[in-house]
Order: structure tokens, then C-alpha cells, then sequence
């Protein structure tokens, strides 16, 4: 028995299967975050630049449509559909809002999502 209570081999093995799934699960956490932050910086980049479109340049956004394309194109390169933003002419001037669901990634927490949301008005 005393031969068997000093040994301390594969130790280092059970520490590391104790540790690791609170550490990809920390991980794993951290990167799904950053996606969703990713996300929301890009659809209000993407309504801020459109509605200066909409009042700065109107032969590029002419139309609602145009402009939701061009709100598209300057959303970081996110694969998101143009019905995503809306575009309105309120007081202030011109206005884009923007409406995702984004859904995290997960294995065993179902299918967790956030809508974001993003608005932009330019003046005329």
C-alpha cells in the first residue's frame, strides 16, 4: 500500500482532465462574446455609413433599396441579409435602423440569441 501512496504518476493527467472542459468552456465563451460584439459594431457601422449615404450622396443610395445594399456592404464584411436595416426619413433627417438575431453556437445549451439593434440618423 505505502508503494502505491507515493506514487505520483499521472497525476499531472487527472489535474488536466479536471481542468480543461472549465477551460474551453471559458474559452469557447469568450469567443462566442467577441463574435456577438463583432456583429453589433458591424451593423452600426453599417447604418451609420448608410444613412450619411442616404443624405451626403443620394446618386449612390437613391432608394431604400440601394441604401440597405450599400448598409450591407459596409457592415465588416457580415454575412447578413439587407432587410436586416431599415431606412426611414423622420425629423432628424435620414434614418437607418438595424434588427439582427444573432445565435450563439452552443452544444449543450441550446440555442441561446440576442436580437441587436442599431440606428443612425444623418441629417439632410
Amino acid at each position: 500500500m505505502k508503494r502505491f501512496s507515493d506514487d505520483s504518476r499521472g497525476v499531472t493527467a487527472i489535474e488536466f482532465a479536471m481542468t480543461a472542459p472549465l477551460f474551453m468552456l471559458l474559452l469557447f465563451g469568450i469567443i462566442q462574446v467577441s463574435l456577438a460584439l463583432w456583429t453589433q459594431l458591424g451593423i452600426a457601422h453599417g447604418a451609420a455609413l448608410a444613412a450619411r449615404c442616404a443624405s451626403l450622396t443620394p446618386s449612390t443610395c437613391s432608394s431604400s433599396d440601394t441604401t440597405q445594399t450599400y448598409a450591407v456592404s459596409e457592415s465588416f464584411g457580415l454575412s447578413i441579409p439587407k432587410t436586416t436595416f431599415t431606412v426611414t426619413t423622420p425629423a432628424c433627417g435620414n434614418q437607418v435602423s438595424a434588427s439582427y438575431v444573432y445565435t450563439f453556437m452552443t452544444l449543450a445549451f441550446g440555442t441561446p440569441s440576442v436580437t441587436l439593434t442599431a440606428q443612425s440618423c444623418y441629417p439632410k
